[in-house]
C-alpha cells in the first residue's frame, strides 16, 4: 500500500499542478485534502483488495498535489523575509509524524486495527478541510500571462541543482530508513527499532526547529551543514555497526540532518522560481517520491547481494556529490538572503 501511494504522488504532482495553475488556491488546497480524506475512508471500508489499491493510489494523487501546494501557500502568507520560516512551520508535521505518528500508528494498529487508523486519519483530514475554509486566506492562481512550462522551469540551472541535491539526499536517506531493522541487526538492536525511530524523529524535530530559525538568512550554511552531518552519521554507522552507542549517535546526527531537509529544499526552490513556486514544488515532490521508491529498490538490491555492510558506502557515494553541488551553488541555488 505504501508503494502504490508513492506512485500516485509521483505521477500526479506535475500534471495536476499544471492543470490547476489558474485556480484559486484555497478551494484547490481544500479539495485536495478532501480527496485525501475520502480516499482514506474508502481504504478503511473497502472489502476488496483492488478497491483498496485504487483508493491508496487516489490518496497518493491527492497528497502529491497537497505537497506541491503547501510550501507556496505558506510562503504567500508572510513577508518575503519570513518565507523560509513559514515553510519550516508548515513542514513541521514531517518530523512530528516521524517522532509521534509512527509509534502512535503502530500502537493504534495493534490495538484497534489498521482500518480504524485509516478512518481516524480520514476524520482528521475532513476537520482540517473545514478549518482551511474557515481560517486560511485565499490567493489567486496564475493569470495566463504568468504561466510557465514545466520544462522551462526544470531547465533552470538553479532548479536542476536543487533537484539533484534533493534526489541524492533523499535516496541516501531512504536506503537507510527503509531497511532500518536489518541495519540494526549487527548491533543486536532490532528489538528496539521503535526506540531508534523515536530518537530519529525527536532529533528531526530539533533539526526543523533549527532550520526555521536560521533558514531565511543562512540557507546555504544549513544545506551544507546538513549534508556534512549526514555524511558524519553514515561514517559513524559504517565504522562501528555493532556498537549501540555509535548507532544512537549516528541516528541522532541523521535525524538532525534530515529534519530540516524538506524545508531547505522547498525554500531554495521557492526562491529559485518565485513566480512559479507551485510548479517548482511539483518538480520537487516528483523527485522526492522518485527517491523514496528508488531508495527502497536500491536498498533491496544491496541487501540481497551485498548485505547491510554495503549501505554506508552506497549512501556516501550519493552524499558526497550532493555536498559538492551544495558547496558549488553557495552563490546561486542556495544563496543566503543576506548575500543579496
Amino acid at each position: 500500500m505504501v508503494t502504490i501511494y508513492a506512485i500516485g504522488s509521483f505521477l500526479a504532482a506535475i500534471p495536476l499542478v499544471q492543470a490547476t495553475q489558474g485556480m484559486r488556491r484555497r478551494p484547490l488546497l481544500a479539495s485536495a485534502l478532501a480527496g485525501f480524506a475520502i480516499a482514506n475512508l474508502i481504504t478503511a471500508l473497502s472489502p476488496f483488495y483492488a478497491l483498496t489499491m485504487v483508493a491508496r493510489l487516489a490518496a497518493g494523487v491527492s497528497a502529491g498535489l497537497l505537497w506541491a501546494l503547501l510550501a507556496g501557500y505558506a510562503a504567500r502568507m508572510v513577508p518575503d523575509k519570513q518565507k523560509g520560516r513559514a515553510i519550516a512551520v508548515a513542514m513541521a508535521g514531517t518530523p512530528l509524524a516521524l517522532s509521534i505518528g509512527v509509534p502512535a500508528a503502530t500502537f493504534l494498529g495493534t490495538t484497534i486495527g489498521w482500518r480504524a487508523c485509516f478512518a481516524i486519519m480520514s476524520v482528521m483530514a475532513l476537520l482540517l478541510t473545514v478549518w482551511i475554509w474557515a481560517r486560511l486566506p485565499d490567493f489567486p492562481g496564475q493569470v495566463p500571462s504568468q504561466k510557465t512550462s514545466f520544462l522551462a522551469i526544470a531547465k533552470r540551472p538553479t532548479i536542476r541543482s536543487i533537484l539533484f541535491v534533493t534526489l541524492t539526499f533523499v535516496l541516501a536517506h531512504n536506503i537507510l530508513y527503509t531497511y532500518i531493522r536489518p541495519l540494526l541487526h549487527p548491533a543486536e538492536m532490532s528489538t528496539v527499532t521503535d526506540v531508534v525511530l523515536l530518537v530519529f524523529g525527536c532529533s528531526a524535530l530539533a533539526g526543523i526547529c533549527i532550520a526555521g530559525i536560521l533558514i531565511d538568512r543562512h540557507i546555504w550554511a544549513l544545506a551544507f551543514t546538513n549534508c556534512v552531518t549526514f555524511i558524519g552519521a553514515v561514517l559513524v554507522w559504517g565504522l562501528w555497526p555493532g556498537d549501540p552507542a555509535a548507532i544512537y549517535l549516528a541516528v541522532l546526527l541523521w535525524g538532525l540532518s534530515f529534519g530540516g531537509a524538506a524545508t531547505i529544499f522547498q525554500t531554495a526552490a521557492a526562491r529559485a522560481a518565485p513566480r512559479q513556486t507551485d510548479v517548482a514544488q511539483s518538480l520537487l515532490v516528483t523527485v522526492w517520491n522518485l527517491a523514496i521508491a528508488g531508495g527502497g529498490i536500491i536498498g533491496g538490491v544491496l541487501l540481497e547481494h551485498s548485505g547491510v555492510a554495503s549501505f554506508s558506502p552506497a549512501a556516501l557515494a550519493l552524499l558526497m556529490p550532493c555536498a559538492l553541488v551544495v558547496f558549488a551553488n553557495r552563490q546561486s541555488a542556495f544563496r543566503s538572503h543576506e548575500a543579496g
